[in-house]
């Protein structure tokens, strides 16, 4: 249980988030090339994913960080900026260049509900990142449902059971309480809803 529960650990892990939210977006959309969909992958993959990865292991080798999961809230501080600044970057360069309406309004979403994890670090709370990016994933999945009125019903119950394990997992790790895994998800899921309104 232990190996399959850290497992989950790393294949919902929150560096994954974006990349998830762009391929699930040209899944869902009935409509699109594949040059936007190569525009906005593969840009949007290494700065979410390659280039995070590169100053984790800059930043472990420095001794800044210890672990991939960032434990501490000294070590939650620097690679939360470094993701304030990517989202930044993918939010004026990369979507615009190949607009899509949607993927600019899921990174908004992400950009304020990693400003808010940021926010509460400062206050000495550590909302987990984890179930933040479960969260919202599953408000745009929902969001993506309506828009486009398609029915992935089974996608949204599926990942809501994910979501359940994810949490299980973060606490059997001991990783967060429960009150910290509450609040990263409604941090995820709140953000999303909030800008909802201006793309639905």
């Amino acid at each position: 249980m232990h190996h399959f529960l850290n497992a989950v650990s790393y294949i919902f892990h929150p560096l994954f988030i974006p990349i998830g939210g762009t391929v699930l977006y040209f899944m869902v959309t009935p409509y699109s090339s594949l040059e936007v969909q190569s525009g906005n992958i593969l840009p949007i993959f290494i700065l979410t994913v390659i280039i995070p990865i590169i100053f984790f292991l800059i930043l472990k080798n420095l001794g800044v960080i210890n672990s991939i999961f960032l434990p501490t809230l000294q070590e939650r501080k620097y690679p939360l900026y470094i993701s304030c600044v990517l989202l930044l970057m993918i939010l004026y360069k990369v979507i615009p260049n190949n607009y899509v309406h949607e993927l600019f309004y899921f990174f908004t979403g992400l950009l304020t509900a990693t400003g808010a994890a940021l926010i509460l670090l400062f206050l000495k709370f550590k909302a987990s990142i984890h179930l933040l990016g479960m969260g919202s994933l599953l408000m745009f999945m929902i969001g993506l449902s309506i828009h486009f009125e398609i029915n992935i019903t089974l996608a949204i119950s599926l990942f809501t059971l994910l979501t359940g394990v994810v949490a299980t997992s973060r606490l059997y790790l001991k990783a967060h309480s429960r009150a910290e895994l509450l609040i990263g998800f409604f941090i995820g899921l709140g953000s999303q809803l909030l800008i909802l309104k201006y793309w639905l």
